[in-house]
């Protein structure tokens, strides 16, 4: 059997092929792209080789049964062909054309998954020479790997080891942009707080490499849901198409683009609706409105419009406030809420604490959030949880069409409510499930939780700033004075006969 640590340990041999070579937040786009062909391709195999046993070899038979199957991969684009050519001098172009054969192939489930990926790019690999010994090399180390599905021992091994991949090249690839890999425990807190449902749309508008999506998906037993989702880097938005088919989620529709300036998610002209929203936006995205103010049109005396305004974005979502350009965050909930069914959605949000107290137009933005009583929960996450960044962060739980008027606030980030890691810290089963109990329950815990109605939250000029609401502050206990100048006076005591002690044994040593 092929466990998932015999995955892991090729996917850290192939890295060895490239360290010091090419840059590894850019590498393991190939090392992925690698693991992607090889599955398919043992898939495939094993496929075949079952077809020809029922059908006692007759190729017509097991060729109209393998047209019938997920995917279809012609002899050419085998990882068994590229192996068997490893040592040919145009090895990347095969590669390439490979690439290019699978998507044509099956291009209602893969089109331009690979188009970021050149397997003969001079820039990343070198003059030809060196090209073709990493290739080779890579070859080479997926070669013994068998992902045949008889020889997996769970359906999900080969996306779990998929994700755990790119979990740990997160913090190289996305620190600069504030974009933060979610981590599994939060993926979990999250999809745990929005309790999907059979039939629901989710939807996730900066989905990544749709770990957080796939998560959410898995809480239905059934399958019976509809993702969606949308990414603005090409590359990231490739990584989540190829994560959905590993995870046998070949239906979901995941666009590429700017889902603030260009959203793709549409039904009849206007902002699809969706029971569940969830994502973790790139933190306090600078610029974010870049894409409105270049296609924006002449000011009234005749300029560019240098500034972001509500009236340049004819989905309406900034009628409450337009966020300062510096900071997207508000524009991320926006679009989200905009985005909510209006009669039974959820929504739960990755943010920094900044989005809590910050003022200007995000104060308003706030303000209306809570009047609107579309806020459900705020809850504070430890620091350390995300790769690549020690930023503190918050969970904001928002629903449509509530009943109460109340905020909870749970302030989870103290210890106790998570295990200390040596480079990132971890939330553990019994930490999301208190979580998730308290949120359930909506109850006032001491140290803990708080539940603030209305008239608290405008009495703190709707500042959603957690110690405001849930004091963790621990309380020194009291000290007896009597007690402490008897210890005082004992250790003097005591001091006295050391000393008598050793000017005796100093006298002693002088005779």
């Amino acid at each position: 059997m092929t466990t998932r640590n015999d995955i892991e340990r090729v996917l850290w041999k192939a890295c060895d092929s490239f360290r010091g070579k090419i840059d590894s937040s850019r590498y393991k786009d190939y090392i992925l792209s690698m693991l992607f062909v090889k599955y398919l391709s043992d898939v495939s195999k094993e496929k075949r080789a079952k077809y020809m046993e029922q059908y006692n070899g007759d190729e017509r038979r097991v060729e109209r049964a393998m047209g019938r199957e997920q995917f279809t991969l012609d002899s050419e684009s085998t990882f068994d062909y590229l192996y068997e050519n490893r040592n040919s001098n145009d090895i990347g172009q095969k590669i390439n054309i490979a690439l290019s054969h699978i998507e044509n192939s099956n291009s209602a489930k893969l089109t331009n998954v690979f188009r970021a990926i050149d397997f003969n790019s001079q820039v990343d690999f070198g003059d030809v020479k060196a090209k073709n010994a990493t290739l080779r090399n890579l070859l080479e180390d997926f070669h013994d790997l068998d992902l045949c599905p008889g020889q997996l021992g769970s359906a999900d091994i080969i996306g779990d080891a998929y994700e755990y991949m790119i979990a740990n090249f997160a913090s190289d690839a996305g620190k600069k942009g504030g974009e933060f890999f979610t981590p599994s425990q939060v993926s979990e807190l999250i999809a745990s707080l929005v309790k999907p449902q059979e039939n629901d749309r989710i939807y996730d508008p900066t989905c990544g490499s749709g770990g957080l999506l796939l998560k959410t998906y898995k809480k239905v037993p059934s399958g019976k849901v509809a993702l969606y989702g949308q990414e603005a880097n090409n590359q990231t938005w490739a990584l989540c198409t190829m994560n959905m088919f590993l995870h046998g989620v070949d239906d979901a529709r995941i666009w590429q683009g700017d889902t603030l300036s260009n959203p793709q998610n549409v039904e009849n002209d206007q902002l699809m609706k969706f029971q569940v929203v969830v994502a973790n936006p790139p933190f306090s995205l600078d610029k974010w409105d870049s894409g409105f103010l270049s296609n924006a049109g002449l000011d009234a005396k005749g300029k560019k419009q240098e500034k972001m305004t509500a009236a340049m974005d004819s989905w309406k979502r900034f009628d409450w406030g337009v966020p300062p350009s510096s900071k997207g965050d508000y524009a991320f909930v926006l679009h989200m809420l905009s985005s909510l069914d209006a009669e039974n959605g959820r929504m739960a949000v990755v943010l920094p604490h900044g989005v809590l107290f910050r003022g200007a137009s995000e104060g308003k933005i706030r303000r209306q959030l809570v009047e609107m009583n579309l806020l459900d929960a705020v809850i504070g996450l430890p620091a350390n949880l995300f790769y690549g960044t020690g930023i503190p962060a918050c969970i904001l739980v928002f629903k449509k069409n509530r009943p109460r008027r109340d905020v909870l606030f749970i302030d989870a980030s103290g210890e106790g409510n998570y295990e200390k890691g040596k480079n990132q810290n971890v939330l553990r089963n019994s930490d999301i499930a208190r979580i998730v109990s308290t949120y359930e329950a909506r109850e006032t815990v001491d140290k803990y939780s708080y539940v603030a109605f209305y008239d608290e939250i405008k009495d703190n000029d709707f500042n959603l700033n957690i110690p405001r609401y849930v004091d963790t502050f621990e309380e020194e206990e009291l000290v007896d004075i009597d007690e402490v100048k008897q210890n005082i006076a004992n250790i003097e005591a005591e001091l006295a006969q050391v000393q008598a002690q050793m000017a005796k044994y100093l006298n002693d040593l002088e005779l």
